[in-house]
């Protein structure tokens, strides 16, 4: 099914349209640009209000947008806009109660091998073209990693030594980033780790982190969104030998769940259609690759790994029953201890670990809610969970999890302005260092957003959120973390905690993890040397600089 938005006959709403770039041109530092191209209101800056009727093509529940207040003043505050009688947006009315649940979840291979006789534990990973079904009988061109869409989930514990061995066989040069890993640059898989077409790339490193759900995708600088939204992209799970009781059966009670939303084509190809502010908005959501799933459950508890694997969508997590469920851990580890909640938001990078309960013979939907920033707008059903007659029993929550030390407070301020697709009114220069810090260092990053939604996210490290706006975050965002969420006009500050891999010639990433504001230049880097020698680490690499 293809959903969208268009203007019918009797539909009239209101719009905003921006200067041109000939009457209003891009000035040095000036974050409006983005906005620069004669388009309309941007997704989620309004509301959509239920009408009835119905259209061929289009689901019973139609809607009309109606402009939000936040969406307003964020826009009116970045340039002078002039109302007009038309405009449209697409990807958000949601598909709530569109869906028919008939599809099993598809649940990606494990790809966990024993080690060699050298201790290592060596992954194959090809990058290849494909076709796959995405939505019934209508076949599309994908991307994927040992498939045609999406990779396997990758499993290692702290402490195993790890090689890769990346093919690329796809007709582009593209780059496989490990979003969460605690590594040396050099094997970070950024833009400057490019694995040519034919080539093989092969990082080597030791795991040395708590357990986590991180994960792994492209980084090609330009082409991020692209690559991500064709499939490449996959789950790394990371276990350790911390005495915690959770569901553990992988695709039974621990299960991955990644979350894309994509816009089609009539014949059921993905539409590539990647512009506007935010890049593509769609209404059809893909779970592990899987349209219209549902999730048989056989236990009392489930616990799901959710990663927002979308270019650009936010969900507000929780259950069409409003049931409460419990947060285990974020991006970088387990939490402290469970903390109950009935909604999680989740931007594109970010992961949670949740744990659900369940009775036999329920049946409930997980659903993302409609929020209030430009990039959460409708009400969309994920999965259906299908409970079974009878349910095998699992072991009690626990009432804590692991000792997390408090957050430091102190320690060397570094300060960011987000901008429409800048940081600290620079794009991304493949040549620039823009921050050099010195190996273990324990800094406080001040992000301060003045435009609309970003997700920021930083390589290598983990951080903690030490508030938002000046105050304490909920409890479930305490957590070790390396991606955040930062709506418009608000404030975060980070407590930093840098790894001890030094390489004064090959640069870490901090960037928007909305892919659209990556590829467009929303992203820096960042050296970790000795301590001591920061003054004296160029800031210019012996490359071509590559300016957006």
């Amino acid at each position: 099914m293809t959903t969208g938005t268009a203007a019918g006959i009797g539909e009239r709403f209101m719009a905003l349209t921006l200067p041109n770039p000939a009457s209003s041109p891009r000035q040095p530092g000036d974050d409006t640009a983005p906005y620069h191209r004669g388009m309309t209101l941007p997704p989620g800056s309004y509301t959509e209000v239920a009408v009835p009727g119905r259209r061929a093509g289009l689901p019973a529940r139609r809607s009309i947008p109606v402009m939000r207040r936040r969406g307003f003043l964020t826009l009116t505050g970045l340039a002078g806009l002039a109302l007009t009688g038309c405009g449209g947006a697409e990807g958000n009315e949601g598909n709530e109660g569109t869906l028919g649940f008939r599809t099993p979840l598809r649940i990606p291979p494990l790809l966990d091998p024993a080690p060699g006789r050298d201790g290592v534990k060596r992954y194959a990973l090809r990058l290849r073209e494909g076709r796959t079904e995405l939505l019934p009988g209508k076949p599309a061109r994908t991307w994927g990693i040992n498939g045609t869409y999406l990779g396997p989930t990758l499993r290692a514990r702290r402490g195993d030594r790890v090689a890769m061995a990346v093919t690329n066989t796809l007709g582009e040069a593209s780059t496989l980033h490990w979003h969460g890993m605690r590594l040396r640059a050099a094997m970070d898989g950024g833009p400057h780790q490019m694995i040519r077409s034919g080539g093989t790339w092969t990082p080597e490193w030791t795991v040395a982190q708590p357990a986590a759900t991180t994960w792994y995708h492209p980084h090609p600088h330009g082409k991020t969104a692209l690559h991500v939204y064709r499939g490449l992209a996959g789950m790394f799970v990371l276990d350790d030998d911390e005495s915690v009781t959770l569901p553990d059966t992988y695709g039974k009670d621990d299960v991955p769940l990644i979350i894309q939303d994509k816009k089609f084509e009539k014949n059921g190809e993905l539409d590539e259609s990647l512009g506007g502010q935010f890049g593509l908005l769609g209404d059809d959501i893909l779970v592990n690759g899987t349209y219209d799933p549902f999730f048989r459950v056989t236990t009392t508890r489930v616990r799901f790994r959710v990663l927002n694997g979308s270019n650009a969508r936010v969900y507000n997590l929780g259950f069409g029953d409003d049931r409460t469920f419990h947060v285990v851990g974020s991006d970088a580890g387990l939490l402290a201890r469970p903390v109950a909640v009935r909604r999680v938001r989740i931007s594109p990078g970010e992961r949670f670990e949740i744990v659900v309960g369940f009775t036999p013979r329920e049946q409930v939907v997980l659903k993302g809610f409609d929020g209030d920033s430009e990039i959460e707008s409708g009400d969309y059903d994920l999965l259906n969970l299908v409970a079974a007659p009878r349910l095998s029993p699992s072991a009690p929550l626990p009432g804590t999890l692991v000792d997390l030390n408090p957050p430091h407070r102190v320690g060397k301020v570094r300060r960011f302005r987000l901008g429409g697709s800048s940081i600290n009114g620079q794009d991304m220069d493949m040549a620039r260092i823009d921050e050099v810090v010195a190996a273990g260092a324990r800094e406080i990053w001040e992000l301060d957003n003045f435009t609309f939604s970003h997700s920021f996210h930083i390589h290598e490290v983990v951080y903690r959120v030490l508030d938002i706006d000046g105050k304490r975050p909920p409890e479930h965002l305490r957590g070790p973390k390396d991606t955040v969420f930062v709506p418009g006009k608000t404030k975060v500050r980070l407590a930093v905690e840098f790894g001890r891999h030094t390489d004064p010639t090959t640069p870490y990433m901090y960037h928007c993890h909305i892919l659209k504001h990556e590829d467009r230049g929303m992203m820096g880097q960042f050296v970790i040397v000795p301590r001591g020698t920061e003054d004296s680490t160029p800031r210019r690499l012996a490359l071509t600089g590559h300016d957006h």
